[in-house]
This record gives C-alpha cells, structure tokens and sequence, in this order.
C-alpha cells in the first residue's frame, strides 16, 4: 500500500459542517434508508465532515486496497484470514456464501433447532433457566442478545457469565434452581480455561444440591465436539460450528443457542434472516449507495486525516445498553492491530478506542467532554422510533428528543457571548442510526452492518480483521504463574503476586 491516497486525504480542506450543509442536496445524498425485514433503519451521516472530495479519495484507496475483491473473498468462502490459512464464514450462518458451507451451517442449525424445541417441549423436565457460559464472542453476543429483545419475558431465562471472578457465576446460582437449570458450555477450542473453570464449578454446584446427573444437563457449544466428548458431554448434546467460524463472529452459529431458546426458533430465524438482508446490502449496492462503505469512510477519515484516537456509541434505547461493550470487542480485538495481513508495519492509526453508554445517563457524564472538551470524537448515536415501554408516551419522546437534540448540538455549537465557560465550539460530528422498532430481524441487521463496517475499515489499512493474537501474551503469562508462581518475573510483578499471596 502506497501513502499516496492517505496523504492525498489528509491534505483535503476541511470545510466546517455548516459550511456544507449549505448544499442542499447534502441531506439526500449522506442520508438512507433501508427497507429491511425487521422495519426500516435510517443511517444519517449527514452530520460527518464526509464531501464529494473526501469521498472520491476514499474510493480511490478502497481500489488500490482491492476492496470489493476482499468483499467478493469473503463472502464465497476463500481465505481472508491469512495468518491463520482460514476462510470468515460467518454469513454462510445466514445463508449468503460458499455452497457446502451455507449447506452445513444450515444442517448445524437444524441440529441447534431440534435441541432448543426438545427442552422447551419438556424432555429434559421442567427447564426454567439456563447458565451460559463462555467468554469474550463466546459470551458478549448472546448477552447483547438476550438483554435487547427478552425484556419482556423468555421462554427460558438466560444468564450469561464470562467472568472468572467467581462472585459472577454465584449472582448466576443465586437466581437459578439447580433442579430447573441447564448449563450452556461455549467455547471454540473446548479448552479456555476462564470457561472450563466456570463450568466445573457449576457443575459442582449442581452436584451439592443433589442433581443427579449434572453432565447430563449440559450443552456443548464448540468446533472441537472430541473435546467435549472427552469432558463428559454426551454427543446428542454438543452442538457444533465450523472453525472459520470466529468467535466475535459467532453469534449466528451454534453460540446462539441461548438466543434460540430464549425466543424460541421464529425469532432466532428472524434475527438470522435481519442480518441477511445487510449482507445482500453490502454484498450488492453500489459504493456510493452502500451504508457500510459510508460509515467505514467516516471511520477512516476521522482516525487517518483528523488523528482522532477514539469513536463513541450512545445507544438511546435501554434495551441496546450491551452494543456498547460488544462493538468494542469487534472493533478493537478486529483491527486494533500495528501490523498489515503480510506482517509489515502498518506505520498508521489502526482501529480507534470504541467506548460509549446509554442515554439519557451518558449525557450528565461523559458528554461535557464531547461538547467542550479539546478531543475530537466522531458520535454514533442509535435510536429506535417505537418505544420499547408502555408507560406514559412521554418517556420515549424525551428520549429522542435528546438523542437528535446531542447531534444537533454537536454540529452547531453555541458562539461565546462573553462568557468562555458557556460557549460551545460545535463543528463536531455525529451519525444517527435511527430504527423503525427494535425486534430480532433489526436487531440482526445491526450486527451484521457492523460487522460489515469492521471489515471494510480492515481492508481499507491492509490488516487482518480475523485474527487476534494480541489477547494471547497475557494469557500465556497467567499460565506461567500457575506453575511457577514468581520465578523470573520484574520486581513489580513479583512484589504484586507475593503481596496477593500467589508468589
């Protein structure tokens, strides 16, 4: 990759965003919307510094960069993940990619499918409640998941736990009745140890209150069924999924089966079928039409020409309150990376910080930072036109009213009249994702655009997006002072684990 196109970016004028709102086509082109099967979803970028000359850069890097032929690999199952010689097959799990592998996803579906109905059917007893347990992709899509769209009851109640901090897996105990629980065991490899630990120790606890046969009330979640099979969990209910499945990807897989038995099985397919129709959007639209190469270029500016070293989420909508947490881990563990796909250094921003919140709370404390701090930080705010609450309407049109009011605010500050500590810059951007409802399908196309925007920032720098062996040293260390306790570390370390009583 050459440095032509990224300083050809940064050397653009940079207009103020009043200054091109005065194009009064700017609205039409920087605004869509898209018919999707869960309900329209507006993506108003329109509030971003993106112009035709941005833009046109942006287009000419997304070529040299081959792009769309990425785009093309990645949905017919070649390899795009290099460092690992693996295909990223996770819309195959929605129906879209290689034949054979759409064809075993399915059947793995239909595996998942049968599972969920034979325990909401009663052949395991009375079920009330499920512990899933898993870490990282593992355990931050089906928490998101289950948290957005069971807030008005499940068929089954779902607990999620990824934290090897054991007070997480006792809040679990605590709401769960050992004879009405089943445990959801997810974990690629079969052998995380945060996981394996956890799931001891709940079978444990079902042990000491007299559950019979506690491995029998277990489900597998993994692409290695032998090592399940080897921990005690009976073939009928392991449910597997492929290894070009990543985990931060896996949430249509066999990882979803706590989704699928909270709703049930037509909602889980909806959620499926939502994220579908974002993939055909990607997959088909024109690039100036297409809202995922939109929202990447916006990323790309703002981290490549402007510097700015973090991106944030507001979800108005309680219900969203986890996308937060889990766009951090796709965004950050995808290309917070210092090295392109053929190991060179990258000698540019890679991935900025993703962090965000909820509003109306995020308002009264991070945003004084956002309206008059010294940072730039690009805003995404998400929004959902239906409330997701039967209380007094007036609830959700405060809400949204300061949602688009934030924005607002952001662009077109307030001039100082005197008094300096009042006065507002503006000229900071934002984006608004605003959703007809909030349902499975939406919240499936959310996802997947999300996933998508990854991808195309990924490709646009040359780097990996399906790897993460940045998550391994630490890993390794721990793994170390199991066995060797203090034996050759620094001063600090060693001092820290005497003090905790580990060396």
């Amino acid at each position: 990759m050459t440095e032509t196109g990224w300083s050809k970016l940064e050397a653009l004028p940079r207009p103020t965003l009043e200054e091109l709102f005065a194009d009064p086509r700017r609205l039409d082109a920087l605004c869509t919307t898209l018919d999707l099967p869960g309900g329209a979803i507006r993506f108003d970028w329109s509030k971003t510094h993106l112009d035709n000359a941005v833009l046109e850069v942006l287009s000419s890097i997304s070529a040299e960069m081959d792009v769309e032929g990425r785009r093309e690999a990645l949905f017919t199952g070649e390899i795009v993940n290099p460092t690992e010689r693996r295909a990223a097959e996770h819309t195959a799990q929605r129906g879209i990619g290689n034949g054979e592998s759409v064809e075993r996803a399915m059947a793995n579906h239909e595996r998942m499918r049968g599972l969920a109905e034979a325990i909401l059917s009663g052949d395991f007893g009375e079920v009330k409640s499920l512990i899933h347990i898993g870490i990282g992709g593992s355990a931050l899509g089906p928490a998101l998941a289950v948290d957005a769209l069971t807030r008005d009851g499940a068929r089954v109640d779902v607990h999620v736990v990824s934290n090897i901090d054991g007070c997480a897996l006792e809040q679990a105990f605590a709401a769960c009745d050992p004879a009405t629980t089943m445990l959801a065991v997810a974990s690629k490899t079969f052998t995380t140890i945060e996981t394996m630990t956890n799931a001891e120790s709940a079978l444990d606890w079902m042990r000491q209150a007299g559950v019979g046969d506690p491995y029998g009330r277990v489900v597998a979640l993994t692409a290695s069924p032998d090592k399940a099979i080897e921990w005690g969990v009976d073939e009928t209910r392991i449910l597997p999924f492929s290894e070009t499945v990543g985990g931060r990807y896996s949430l249509w897989s066999s990882i979803g089966f706590p989704v699928a038995l909270a709703l049930g099985w037509e909602d889980f397919s909806a959620f499926l079928e939502g994220a579908a129709a974002m993939d055909r959007h990607f997959y088909e639209a024109a690039l100036y039409e297409n809202v995922v190469f939109r929202a990447a270029f916006g990323d790309l500016y703002y981290a490549q020409a402007r510097r700015c070293e973090t991106r944030a989420v507001f979800a108005y909508d309680e219900r969203l309150a986890l996308l937060p947490d889990y766009l951090q881990q796709l965004e950050m563990e995808s290309n917070g990376k210092r090295v392109t796909a053929d190991g060179k250094p990258l000698g540019r921003p890679s991935a900025p910080v993703t962090w965000g919140g909820v509003g109306t709370d995020a308002q009264h404390a991070v945003f004084q930072l956002l309206h008059q701090g010294t940072h730039l930080i690009p805003v995404d705010f998400l929004a959902v036109k239906a409330a997701g609450d039967v209380l007094d309407p007036a609830h959700h049109r405060i809400l949204l009213s300061n949602c688009f009011a934030q924005g607002a605010a952001l662009m077109s500050g307030k001039a100082d009249d005197g008094d300096a500590a009042r006065a507002y810059p503006g000229d900071r951007p934002s984006a608004t994702m605003l959703c007809d409802d909030l349902n499975p399908a939406t919240l499936g196309s959310l996802i997947a655009f999300h996933e998508h925007r990854t991808f195309v920032n990924g490709a646009m720098l040359g780097i990996n997006s399906f790897d993460q062996f940045g998550v391994e040293l630490g890993k390794a260390i721990a793994k170390r002072i199991e066995s060797d306790g203090a034996e050759g570390f620094d001063a600090s370390t060693a001092a820290l684990l005497d003090a905790a009583g580990i060396g």
